[in-house]
């Protein structure tokens, strides 16, 4: 049966790959989490600046750790006092780290945020944005990938950082307006008018929400 999920997400993979190419964006398939460090490592040159959003697939690959240990300029915003300032030069940077919360076959990526630096930052501000996308996040057409994002990462995230959200008691969305919404802003990204801009790794592995 493993070997019917690899072959099943090579296949896939191509899919989405070219669906992001018709889009004007980048992509690579990494059958494992080692391969995604390694192809990550390759897109960022020492000396770079990097910033992130809460990208837990960065983390869960080992890119952070090894940004911050090798010779790259990581901006941390989790050791900064001043987190606006923080986020504000992520905007400057020479490459931006996230994820997709879900991601079409055609390669349209759906994103939620609560602070919105995330999804502000994908649209538009640092030079490059590397995104690490596992294969369980791809889902048939925009429909599905909406729900998968509302439904799965965003009450999955609330509980992550201990929300008072409905959805971070009940599993799934409510459509709410609670004061600690993560659904503030959602990001449908369907073209890159910057071409090389965007690049999108897709992992075989399970990493982040």
């Amino acid at each position: 049966m493993q070997e019917m999920i690899i072959k099943r997400n090579r296949l896939l993979a191509e899919k989405v790959i070219a669906g992001l190419q018709s889009r004007n964006m980048t992509g690579y398939y990494a059958e494992t989490k080692e391969d995604a460090l390694k192809q990550a490592l390759s897109l960022i040159p020492e000396g770079s600046t990097i910033g992130m959003g809460g990208c837990m697939s960065a983390i869960e690959i080992g890119l952070t750790d090894a940004l911050k240990s090798g010779n790259y300029h990581f901006i941390d915003r989790d050791r900064m006092e001043d987190k606006r300032a923080a986020m504000l030069q992520t905007y400057d940077a020479d490459f931006f780290l996230t994820s997709a919360n879900a991601m079409t076959e055609d390669g349209v990526m759906i994103n939620v945020d609560g602070n919105s630096n995330r999804v502000s930052a994908i649209a538009q501000g640092p030079k490059k944005v590397i995104c690490i996308v596992s294969m369980n996040k791809i889902c048939p057409d925009p429909d599905s990938a909406m729900k998968r994002a509302r439904g799965v990462a965003a009450p999955t995230n609330a509980q992550r950082f201990g929300l008072a959200t409905p959805c971070s008691k009940t599993g799934s969305c409510m459509n709410c307006k609670s004061p600690d919404t993560i659904c503030c802003q959602i990001l449908i990204t369907r073209y890159s008018r910057h071409k090389d801009r965007i690049h999108v790794i897709l992992v075989g592995e399970p990493v982040g929400y």
